[in-house]
């Protein structure tokens, strides 16, 4: 009797738990202010996308350059490169 007690409770709590967790997620999820966009709105941030994306992949390609640039230059100083140039490298001694 008091075994089938002690599981009830411990259904009936873990049921409340899972109730108020969710109850809690559901309000911090509407927590946000609501904001409407209108149709100008919208044609115009989609509008923008283009460019937005050409100005993306263009700073990428800049920045990618100028790492490869970096580490090349880095990779040039180091052990293979000097041992097959005939040069000694104090790094590595």
């Amino acid at each position: 009797m008091m075994n089938e007690m002690w599981k009830m409770k411990k259904s009936l709590l873990y049921a409340i738990a899972i109730v108020a967790v969710v109850l809690l997620s559901m309000n911090i999820a509407s927590a946000d202010e609501k904001k409407t966009i209108t149709p100008q709105e919208f044609a115009s941030n989609v509008a923008e996308v283009p460019g937005k994306l050409v100005n993306f992949i263009g700073s990428e390609v800049e920045k990618t350059k100028a790492y490869q640039t970096k580490v090349w230059a880095e990779a040039k100083t180091k052990w293979p490169w000097t041992m097959l140039k005939g040069k000694n490298n104090a790094s590595q001694d």
